[in-house]
């Protein structure tokens, strides 16, 4: 857990897949970077990838680990960069699909107001709540 000036705070990375299904999850402390997070978190992209991400993953480093992958990054480039990198603005629409998945995970109350203390614990639930988003996108209607 991160502490800051509202008290406690924790942010949940989360990977997720072409229909918003969660693939990876991971807690940071609430003031540490988002960048920091992301050498373990796109470990698991490949060739053929392509990872759609917001300006706080901006970074050369990220871009060249991923080329070297065979995978591309979509990131939104910061606005003061001075070279700035090939960027898509049509597929980053499908970044919604993120935002989505956060949308439905805040629907656990257990995650949304953070009853869990320990990190162990909320990152557990968080687990928990993605098991079920998953169930129900796969679950029969007939």
């Amino acid at each position: 857990m991160g502490r800051s000036r509202g008290g406690l705070t924790t942010k949940i990375h989360a990977l997720v897949d072409a229909e918003g299904l969660p693939i990876m999850l991971k807690l940071t402390p609430g003031q540490a970077h988002d960048g920091r997070s992301a050498e373990t978190m796109f470990a698991s992209l490949g060739a053929g990838n392509v990872l759609l991400a917001d300006r706080a993953y901006d970074a050369d480093a990220l871009r060249a680990e991923l080329a070297t992958r065979g995978a591309w990054a979509n990131i939104k480039p910061m606005p003061n960069r001075k070279n700035v990198p090939a960027f898509s603005p049509f597929l980053y629409r499908y970044r919604n699909l993120v935002e989505r998945f956060f949308n439905r995970l805040k629907h656990f109350r257990a995650v949304a107001t953070r009853y869990d203390k320990r990190d162990d614990n909320f990152l557990a639930s968080v687990q928990l709540a993605s098991i079920r988003i998953w169930l129900r996108h796969n679950e029969s209607v007939t």
